[in-house]
């Protein structure tokens, strides 16, 4: 394995490049014949990259032998497609065998995927959307810089990505925060699916990212050594540059360089050789057409495929603190209660002196989710991200992985449904983000229909790895916050906008009061009763508690059942509301996705039969007041109590 020290030699020597181009050779090896094995994978693209990998795993600053060494230099790799490329170069700096990559690519149940993936030593973000992946390095980049370190962040890109949106946002995010540790690669090939590039979409990619106050420094030969060499070392060392600003690379490449008849080819982005072509190509760059059998037959022999290992995740210890108790007398919204609980754990766990351990994000909405507070106590550890909601999702999300706790907030529409897919990769990458969503439902009222979010429950739940939590009132709200900055794992916690009474007990208490601890998969029993129960959750519950005084007043003896915690949902105190009676669901969510569909699953896969009715939001809302709003959709105190009333007959 070669090691260069770019900080002390300024060019390679000949020796050096002699190796590299062995090392090429062998990779390219590689990448044929696990395609064309696996009968898919894209060959084209990994062709074109592999020396620029090549030379970077040389100068990086990293152990094979200890992928997650928390002083390395982290490489992402957005452009996941070309995980054989990705794969050849770690095999060949040792992180692990060959015959594991190329015997097990692309088949069910092998880390070897076919975009890269963290279960595979030496990657360091799932990827293959494109465009998420420079977001992703500027949270790396940005965790390790507030947390001290001295490692570099390299993105390595292709220049058909550079047309989304996203990496524009990342891109000037980036240099606002003057990511002097940043280095961008982009793979320009000037080829992708759809043909040349300037066919498919145009873009000035050296002239955006200058635009952007990048330093810009581009390789008209992509597979010159020597010159790739020589700009990266320009890059690390910032010689003749901006010193304070992030650099990129925009390396001239060719697809499938190597095999004459793959070259500048699009078809190759995405499709392997047939095994004859593969023999050609194989006798083209100096190996025997029989490797090809050779590998098939071993390919063929292996039954047993490698367990997968999840990559672990650190995260830091967390001073809870001392809840806030908001007494029965006090009207106050959640966001508030949420804006509060963020200050006081930035006070206790952000301290002078120290890296900060909790970050926030905002997208120019910090008073509206109540982030001041944090911003005033943690100014170096709050950003500011503009209406960048896409990039500020990803970027939270692969900061956590760095060792901080990064709250994402932003209204609803924004916070779920614009940046879902966002959350999937970080769901895939197990990550530590904590997104709490102010302005939820149709309690955002005035603002109509586009602002008001209806759907987040459906789209969530679809997350494996995303708790969901919903506070009923401010001091629901504080205790699970809380919860979620000290515990690990992805959480949502969404609430409405309106100002609201405090959840009391039957004496007129705070429910959740200085001895209540809120407890993932546990429902609340606000009220007992026995002829009926209604289970609701967030902006509707003090609705909901307002129709159970109704139906008291006409001697009827409702239960309350607040469902905080969706996900996970508490199936036993579901099961004990079905044998108490009836359960009516109400929600300020779409009726067939949200808390309704959870609980009918429940009863059905337990195989309880119960009457049931199932309240929320059955067509999209207007511009008015939340209560007007409710009452439209049937869910105003008056509608919930005589729908009990008929459920129960």
């Amino acid at each position: 394995m070669m090691r260069i020290d770019i900080n002390q030699q300024e060019s390679l020597t000949e020796s050096q490049i002699d190796a590299l181009k062995e090392m090429r050779n062998r990779c390219a090896k590689r990448i044929l014949l696990a395609t064309t094995l696996a009968k898919s994978g894209h060959p084209g693209g990994s062709l074109s990259s592999i020396d620029t990998l090549l030379v970077l795993y040389s100068i990086m600053n990293h152990r094979p032998e200890e992928p997650r060494w928390v002083d390395r230099d982290r490489l992402i790799v957005s452009i996941g497609h070309i995980s054989p490329g990705v794969y050849s170069t770690l095999s060949e700096f040792g992180y692990f065998k060959e015959e594991d990559f190329i015997e097990e690519f692309r088949r069910a149940g092998s880390a070897w995927a076919g975009h890269v993936e963290r279960v595979v030593p030496g990657v360091e973000w799932n990827t293959g959307n494109l465009g998420q992946g420079l977001s992703a390095g500027v949270g790396f980049s940005l965790a390790s810089h507030r947390l001290g370190r001295h490692n570099k962040t390299i993105v390595l890109m292709g220049d058909g990505e550079q047309q989304k949106g996203q990496v524009a946002e990342a891109r000037r995010f980036a240099a606002k925060y003057r990511l002097t540790n940043l280095i961008g690669i982009v793979d320009r090939n000037h080829l992708q699916i759809g043909g040349d590039t300037e066919d498919v979409m145009p873009v000035r990619v050296r002239d955006e990212y200058a635009a952007a106050g990048w330093n810009v420094i581009y390789v008209p030969n992509g597979h010159d050594y020597q010159a790739i060499y020589k700009a990266l070392r320009r890059a690390w060392t910032k010689q003749h540059l901006e010193p304070d600003m992030p650099t990129v690379l925009v390396v001239r490449t060719v697809m499938g360089k190597g095999v004459s008849f793959m070259e500048n080819k699009a078809k190759y982005h995405g499709s392997p050789l047939p095994e004859d072509d593969c023999r050609r190509a194989l006798e083209e760059i100096g190996w025997p057409a029989e490797e090809l059998d050779v590998w098939k037959a071993k390919r063929k022999e292996r039954v047993t495929i490698l367990p997968v290992r999840e990559p672990g995740l650190d995260v830091p210890s967390i001073d809870q603190g001392v809840p806030i108790l908001y007494g029965a007398d006090k009207k106050t919204d959640c966001r508030s209660a949420y804006g509060a609980a963020l200050q006081d754990l930035a006070e206790r766990n952000n301290l002078a002196g120290n890296a900060p351990k909790i970050i926030g994000f905002s997208c120019d909405l910090e008073g509206s989710v109540k982030m001041q507070g944090f911003h005033k106590v943690s100014p170096n550890a709050f950003f500011e991200t503009g209406i960048q909601e896409h990039h500020a999702a990803a970027c939270a999300g692969a900061a956590s992985l760095e060792g901080v706790v990064p709250f994402f907030s932003t209204f609803g529409v924004f916070a779920v449904a614009e940046t879902y897919n966002q959350h999937r990769l970080s769901d895939q990458n197990h990550t530590n983000i904590k997104v709490v969503s102010t302005h939820l439902g149709l309690d955002v009222g005035e603002d109509g229909p586009t602002h008001q979010s209806i759907d987040y429950l459906g789209l969530l739940s679809n997350l494996f790895g995303f708790s969901i939590f919903m506070p009923a009132d401010p001091n629901q709200t504080d205790r699970i916050v809380r919860y979620a900055a000290a515990h690990k794992g992805n959480v949502f916690v969404g609430m409405g906008r309106s100002k609201m009474d405090i959840v009391t007990d039957e004496q007129g208490a705070p429910f959740f009061g200085t001895d209540y601890k809120f407890t993932p998969g546990k429902a609340d029993l606000l009220r007992k009763g026995g002829q009926a129960t209604i289970i609701t959750y967030g902006a509707l519950v003090p609705y909901v508690m307002e129709a159970h005084k109704l139906l008291k007043q006409d001697g009827i003896d409702a239960a309350v059942l607040n469902m905080a915690s969706l996900k996970p949902i508490d199936e036993e105190a579901i099961i004990e509301a079905a044998e108490r009676g009836p359960i009516v669901t109400a929600e300020d969510h779409v009726v067939n996705t949200g808390l309704g569909s959870m609980v009918s699953r429940v009863l059905v896969s337990k195989g309880i039969a119960c009457k049931m009715l199932n309240l929320g939001v059955s067509r999209y809302g207007s511009s008015g007041k939340p209560a007007d709003l409710y009452k439209m959709q049937g869910l105003d105190p008056e509608s919930i109590a005589k729908s009990v009333k008929a459920l129960i007959g």
